[in-house]
């Protein structure tokens, strides 16, 4: 083991270097240090009692330390304080520790803030104070307490030898998130209390960068970790893997859909269709023995140790609907991945449905064939193609699927599909200025998970596709009318109903030719019953919502996002780890495009799109 002064050295250079520190130290602990930055947060186990636990709430952030108690690193941590002080103008040692508690019942949920008497740095700890108020965990709001004291340590434990100059602070936290009996975490809970506690941190580290250091951040997520970890990258290969290995759409997508509208016509509209559908080439306990056999626990960024378990939990969900096709199961399956529509949403989708469909077809019925259509999405390839080599995403005419789908950032065709021509801008923005481009730009991200899609992403992706539709000018009341039926057919398969049934009210009540009620009902029962059609108008007045509020359009294409993960989105935006969108659409350039987005930041509902009649 090197010696400490040594490693001390070893430390200062590698962080003129800009590098990142992550070394063992000397009789047993870890620092690690992301950059160099004007603080330090320190925990010290107790000699013969590490706690773990409490450890991992000092390596949430970008520089900690953990040590064993009473012994302490002085020459390292004297070199730190005066690197820091050289170049930052100030430097500030937290030091946090779980508060000691003997009783049988849970803990009272505190924290003490230990400050010194002398000169105490007053506006960093009435920051720390307001952010810990926000520390909730078991619906409880926590006491504070601010405690000045001549030594800064816990109970028992001398200060830490760090150098003069450096400001200290103290953290003592009550162990809510474990059972005071037996020790055993809560381990829901601790996830929740960590994150809370990381932001509070991270508010209380700002507000000292900047009034008492030359550092300048611009949020205080920006002092959040930059670098990424090795174990973040093999969670992250490791997901992708699975992810891509495996399209659920296309195992749920019949591959006979023209000869069962065929022998549905045949029988007078009477006779439900039989679904075929390819072989499925996963094996579902396989795969999810990989799954499971992720070490999601060594990742130490609480953002991203979210959002990974998040994504493991989908995967799983996916391939057990994969495994249930075509039986009873698939559609629970399928509801826990998409919920059922909301009340609220059910009547948007009733008030569309209202309106009277289109007095002709539409374009005049002129339509394009599959090869047509292919020759113009070529095209559409083609210049972003120019705009960056890298764009490798092509165009297949296939006979094996129905419609137009994107399956792994390709542009697939089914062999008997037209598209109207005065829809064609809109599905080239809808497929490939939303979907392929998100895929490429996902994939030019350092995090993998950013091109198989999030957790939940097919909302605000389908969301962002029929939007670009509106951006283009040709979002029109047809397109409007058959979202709005794609979300009551979900509920009426979730309330029973049999395809028949569907089919009626479709073609009957909300007066859809044959062939586009039989669409929209074999969409939502193929597989046994695949309701993520819901998401398509939920998507649209949740995104429509949140561009209301402020909130970013380009930003939207730099992969494959969920909107209710868009703060941790805009939280590694801050810290340097996620990059600008590579390619954005075409369309956004045009003129034309920048008054209907105007009006998005206005606040408009869905029906606020439809053009006027």
């Amino acid at each position: 083991m090197q010696r400490v002064d040594a490693l001390a050295d070893r430390v200062i250079e590698t962080l003129d270097n800009g590098e990142p520190v992550d070394l063992a130290l000397p009789g047993g602990g870890r620092l690690h240090i992301d950059r160099p930055l004007p603080f330090l947060c320190i925990h010290r186990n107790e000699e013969g009692a590490a706690d773990d636990v409490t450890a991992a709430l000092v390596a949430t952030q970008s520089a900690w330390m953990v040590v064993p108690a009473p012994a302490a690193p002085e020459a390292l941590l004297s070199a730190l304080a005066d690197y820091q002080q050289a170049r930052f103008g100030a430097c500030l040692l937290l030091e946090l520790w779980a508060a000691p508690h003997d009783d049988e019942q849970l803990p009272d949920h505190a924290f003490c803030i230990v400050a010194p008497q002398r000169h105490p740095p007053r506006e960093v700890i009435d920051e720390l104070e307001s952010a810990l108020v926000k520390v909730t965990i078991h619906r409880r709001t926590p006491r504070i307490e601010v405690a000045y004291r001549q030594r800064v340590s816990p109970p028992g434990l001398p200060p830490l030898p760090a150098g003069g100059p450096c400001r200290r602070l103290g953290l003592e936290v009550s162990p809510v998130y474990r059972d005071p009996e037996s020790g055993e975490v809560f381990t829901f809970a601790m996830r929740v209390f960590r994150q809370r506690l990381n932001t509070a941190l991270k508010r209380a580290f700002y507000r000292f960068s900047q009034c008492c250091t030359r550092h300048r951040p611009a949020h205080f997520h920006a002092l959040g970790p930059r670098s990424i970890t090795p174990a973040v990258k093999a969670v992250d290969a490791r997901l992708a893997e699975i992810s891509e290995r495996f399209d659920l759409l296309l195992h749920v997508t019949p591959v006979n859909v023209a000869q069962a509208w065929a022998a549905f016509q045949a029988s007078r509209f009477e006779q439900a269709p039989e679904f075929l559908y390819r072989p499925r080439t996963i094996d579902p306990d396989r795969m999810k023995r990989a799954l499971y056999q992720i070490e999601m626990e060594s990742i130490e960024d609480p953002t991203l140790a979210d959002i990974f378990r998040a994504k493991r939990d989908e995967l799983d969900r996916q391939i057990t609907l994969v495994a249930d096709r075509n039986t009873p199961r698939f559609l629970l399956g399928s509801r826990q991945l998409f919920p059922d529509p909301s009340t609220g949403l059910i009547e948007q989708a009733r008030r569309i449905l209202e309106m009277p469909p289109a007095s002709e077809p539409e374009g005049g019925g002129e339509r394009l064939d599959a090869n047509a259509f292919a020759a113009l999405a070529e095209a559409e390839m083609a210049r972003y193609r120019a705009r960056d080599p890298d764009f490798a995403s092509r165009v297949e005419v296939r006979d094996d699927i129905a419609g137009i789908m994107v399956s792994h950032g390709n542009f697939l065709i089914g062999a008997q599909a037209t598209v109207a021509r005065a829809r064609v801008d809109a599905a080239l923005a809808h497929e490939i200025g939303t979907h392929v481009l998100t895929w490429h730009n996902g994939g030019k991200q350092p995090l993998r998970e950013l091109r198989s899609g999030m957790a939940d992403y097919e909302g605000l992706q389908e969301g962002l596709a029929v939007l670009s539709e509106f951006l283009v000018g040709q979002l029109d009341r047809g397109r409007m009318r058959q979202l709005a039926a794609r979300v009551l057919a979900v509920q009426m398969i979730c309330a029973g109903a049999s395809f028949i049934d569907a089919f009626r009210q479709l073609h009957r009540g909300w007066q859809f030719t044959a062939r586009d009620a039989f669409m929209i009902t074999m969409r939502v029962w193929r597989g046994g019953g695949y309701t993520k059609d819901v998401i398509y108008l939920r998507g649209l007045a949740d995104l429509l919502d949140h561009l209301g509020r402020g909130g970013a359009l380009e930003n939207l294409w730099l992969g494959k996002l969920a909107q209710q993960r868009l703060s941790l989105i805009d939280e590694l935006r801050w810290r340097g780890i996620l990059r600008p969108p590579a390619l954005i659409p075409a369309f956004l350039d045009d003129p034309r495009t920048a008054s209907r987005i105007r009006r998005l930041a206005k606040g408009l509902l869905v029906s606020d799109l439809l053009p006027a009649q």
